[in-house]
C-alpha cells in the first residue's frame, strides 16, 4: 500500500514539475542551442549559408564591434565601481541607528528601479536637452557661457548614461547590502566599539568582510547588466553622436533589425558577450575567495 501512495506521488510530482520542464526546454534550451548554431551561418532574409567560424572572425576586423565592445566597457569600468560603492555608502547610513526617517528613504532610493525605463530616459533627455533644466540653471548662475551639448558630444553622452544608470540602480544594489547589514550580528559592533575601535574601523574591518559574498553577487549581477545595456542609449542618445554610444546590445539589435539583417551575425555578437561573461565573472569569483 505504501508502495502504491509513493508510486502515486511520484507520478504526481513528475506531472505537474513536467510543464516547467517543458517550457524551460522550448523558451530557453532551444533558443540557446538554436542561437548557437547560428552563429556559424549567415542568414539574410531567406538565404541561409553556412560559414563555420567565419563570423567569429568576421569579429577581429569589425569597427563597429569593436568600438561598441569598447563603449560597454568603458560603462562597466567607470558605471559599475561607483555604483557599488554609493549603494554601500547609501545602505550604511540607512542601517545606521542615528538616521531618522529610515523608510521613507529607502523607498526613494529604490523607486528609481521600478520606473518605467521609457520615461526615465524620456525624462533625463529632457533634463540634459540644450535648452534643458541643467543648461538653464548652470546659465542662470553664470557658471558657463553657452549651452553644453550633453547629448551631442560623445564624452558628455556618456557621462549622461553613467548618471542615468547610477540614479536608477544604486538603490537596488543597496537593498541587497542593506538586508545584508542587518543580519551582521549587533554584538560584534558593540564588542569592537568597546575595544576602541572607529566607525571607519568597524565598516573596514566587520561589515565589508561580511559583506564580501553579497558583495561579489551584485558585482558580477552588474557586470552582466552593464554588459548587456541597451534601453539607455538606445533612448537616450539612439547611440549617437555617430557610434560614441552605441553598447554591444545596441549593436546586435542593429544588426538583426536596423542594418542589412543578418541573423547569423547577430548570434555571433551574442556569444561574444556570453564569452567575455564568464571570462569576467571567473575573474571576480577569483577575486573573491574561496568562500
Amino acid at each position: 500500500m505504501k508502495k502504491v501512495l509513493s508510486n502515486k506521488k511520484d507520478f504526481y510530482g513528475w506531472f505537474f514539475i513536467s510543464f516547467a520542464v517543458v517550457l524551460a526546454a522550448i523558451f530557453i534550451v532551444y533558443p540557446v542551442i538554436s542561437s548557437f548554431l547560428m552563429s556559424f551561418q549567415s542568414i539574410k532574409g531567406f538565404k541561409t549559408e553556412f560559414v563555420g567560424i567565419g563570423n567569429y572572425l568576421r569579429l577581429f576586423s569589425d569597427k563597429t564591434f569593436q568600438i561598441s565592445m569598447m563603449n560597454s566597457i568603458f560603462f562597466l569600468i567607470v558605471q559599475v565601481p561607483i555604483m557599488l560603492l554609493l549603494a554601500l555608502l547609501l545602505a550604511s547610513l540607512l542601517n545606521s541607528k542615528m538616521f531618522r526617517f529610515k523608510s521613507f528613504f529607502r523607498t526613494a532610493a529604490f523607486i528609481p528601479c521600478v520606473t518605467s525605463l521609457v520615461a526615465s530616459s524620456t525624462l533625463f533627455k529632457m533634463i540634459f536637452a540644450n535648452d534643458g533644466l541643467i543648461n538653464n540653471l548652470l546659465l542662470k548662475f553664470g557658471l558657463v557661457s553657452g549651452q553644453i551639448p550633453w547629448l551631442s558630444d560623445g564624452l558628455l553622452a556618456k557621462i549622461v548614461i553613467i548618471l542615468v544608470l547610477l540614479w536608477r540602480w544604486t538603490g537596488y544594489n543597496m537593498i541587497f547590502y542593506l538586508a545584508a547589514m542587518q543580519n551582521i550580528p549587533t554584538e560584534i559592533y558593540e564588542a569592537a566599539e568597546m575595544d576602541g575601535a572607529s566607525k571607519i574601523k568597524q565598516f573596514f574591518h566587520i561589515t565589508i568582510p561580511n559583506l564580501k559574498p553579497i558583495i561579489l553577487v551584485t558585482a558580477i549581477s552588474s557586470t552582466i547588466g552593464t554588459l548587456q545595456l541597451f534601453d539607455e542609449p538606445m533612448n537616450l542618445t539612439k547611440g549617437g553622436p555617430g557610434t560614441a554610444t552605441t553598447t554591444i546590445s545596441q549593436y546586435i539589435y542593429n544588426t538583426s533589425f536596423v542594418y542589412s539583417p543578418n541573423f547569423g551575425y547577430a548570434a555571433t555578437l551574442s556569444y561574444a558577450i556570453v564569452f567575455i561573461v564568464v571570462i569576467l565573472s571567473i575573474i571576480q569569483f577569483r577575486a573573491g575567495g574561496k568562500e
